[in-house]
């Protein structure tokens, strides 16, 4: 009887670790590191919590750009933990959960854990999560830092003569930047992106096709003023109404697709030293994300990604 019992109880537990087994598969293998059907069912939850209208999507979209986010972070991860060795320092964890609660709308730590628990997600996983996007640009930070160059005299030029037009406005802007591969025709790439836009929208391209830090935020911007922005820039905007979408721009990384959410003409009247210095700090973050993009890809690049 125990023999039988035993042996029963064998069975039953070969056969769980079967059924697990089969629900947890490895999706892909990314420099040694593996991403199972768990992590990428974890990510769906993270990135759904962060981004509501991503459940708009189809199912296999939505787990497609989770998969792109997990090979993205996990590639960040590994050159993250080669340069800093106090990943627990606790400013920036506390930056951290500051921008997660301000994100959310919610008053405190408190209210933020609840939000976490009604959506099944583990608190200390996304923060976790998010302070590697934080050391990452604090990377970036300490390692290109000293190869921006601002030509200050250039930019007071050009400030003065933007100011003294007889109107100014700023746009809210949303930005997908996007790449082609060797394989690859702009037109029909830009086509394609047009088409997920009509179908989905905006946010929901950016996510899927942008290859910008601001995808994970739908590529959403925020309001930026004509002063901040070059004149091909502005000539550009200034054309454009309320949600319409620019033609690709050429940039440095790729090719660059803005929408514009909203535009409003600028009544304040402008504090030039204020906006000088404004104006230094935004083209020193266009080159850290410039420096950003071209270092991620070259990660990526000399890693090994197997997909299963």
């Amino acid at each position: 009887m125990l023999k039988f019992l035993f042996i029963f109880l064998t069975l039953v537990f070969l056969n769980s670790a079967n059924d697990l087994d089969a629900k947890i598969q490895i999706k892909y293998k990314v420099g040694g590191e593996i991403i199972t059907t768990t992590d990428i069912e974890n990510e769906r939850k993270y990135l759904v919590f962060l981004r509501p209208d991503l459940k708009n999507l189809s199912n296999d979209e939505i787990i497609k750009i989770s998969e792109n986010s997990l090979i993205r972070d996990m590639i960040k991860k590994k050159e993250i933990d080669k340069v800093f060795k106090d990943l627990d320092n606790k400013i920036i964890i506390n930056e951290v959960k500051n921008k997660l609660i301000s994100f959310k709308k919610v008053k405190n730590e408190n209210e933020f854990r609840n939000l976490l628990y009604k959506a099944n997600i583990d608190y200390d996983k996304i923060i976790e999560k998010t302070k590697y996007e934080a050391f990452w640009n604090e990377l970036i930070f300490q390692k290109y830092n000293s190869l921006i160059r601002i030509d200050e005299k250039q930019l007071k030029y050009d400030l003065k003569t933007k100011i003294s037009s007889n109107k100014k406005f700023e746009y809210n802007i949303s930005e997908l930047l996007f790449e082609i591969e060797n394989n690859e025709n702009i037109n029909k790439k830009y086509d394609e992106i047009i088409a997920y836009i009509k179908t989905n929208n905006f946010k929901s391209a950016a996510t899927r096709f942008s290859i910008s830090n601001s995808s994970s935020n739908g590529g959403n911007i925020g309001w930026i003023k004509e002063t901040l922005l070059s004149d091909n820039l502005n000539k550009l905007l200034k054309n454009l109404k309320k949600n319409q979408i620019t033609k690709p721009i050429k940039y440095p990384n790729g090719y660059l697709l803005l929408k514009i959410n909203d535009k409003r003409e600028l009544k304040q009247k402008i504090d030039f030293d204020r906006e000088l210095k404004d104006l230094i700090n935004f083209e020193k973050n266009k080159q850290l994300n410039q420096f950003s993009l071209l270092f991620y890809k070259k990660l990526k690049q000399s890693t090994i990604i197997n997909e299963y």
